[in-house]
């Protein structure tokens, strides 16, 4: 199968994001496993990892979005879509990467709102981290006309707006203190 330089593009720093997110499943697993057993030194080398691999991860996706929103539209796109592949609502929420990295989240959830005092600072960086990612994906989306209209996976809300919620609840997760504190505002 030939492939157009947008679909190279677009599938190749996919294939790298999905590469980091494996990556930082595995190092938040070795962190949960070092908090337990209380070594604070290796603990916070994996969540410093974790935080690499998602700034990483917010870059490729960055990457993957570098061709014009014309190719986006007429090849990229329809390449989601039937019968290019079997899904009608074809999205990276499918992937078994999304479904594991969402499980460990949860899992940690508890274990970041009660920190050691010397893992808060890369805590941060991790969330900032995080927060650089979901920007990158949003700035994607957008390029791609998300603020204009709807995903693959639902036509009928603006992507953007779908992504902005997203991030907002899978933060809660990895930064229980600052849904608190939106609360409480």
């Amino acid at each position: 199968m030939i492939f157009t330089q947008a679909e190279m593009i677009w599938r190749g720093f996919h294939w790298a994001f999905f590469v980091n997110v494996q990556g930082l499943i595995v190092c938040l697993q070795r962190f949960e496993s070092q908090v337990k057993i209380s070594n604070l030194q290796l603990a916070q080398v994996e969540l410093r990892t974790a935080t690499e691999l998602l700034l990483a991860s917010g870059a490729a996706m960055e990457l993957a979005g570098s061709f014009s929103r014309q190719d986006y539209e007429g090849i990229v796109r329809r390449s989601m879509s039937p019968p290019q592949v079997q899904a009608t609502n074809f999205s990276g929420l499918m992937s078994w990467e999304h479904a594991a990295l969402m499980q460990i989240w949860k899992r940690l959830r508890p274990m970041f709102e009660n920190l050691p005092p010397a893992l808060q600072s890369q805590h941060q960086e991790f969330v900032n981290a995080y927060l650089s990612l979901t920007k990158a994906h949003r700035a994607v989306c957008q390029k791609f006309g998300g603020d204009e209209g709807g995903s693959l996976r639902c036509e009928t809300n603006y992507a953007v707006e779908t992504l902005d919620r997203f991030a907002e609840s899978r933060q809660a997760l990895i930064d229980p203190h600052a849904s608190v504190e939106k609360e409480r505002h």
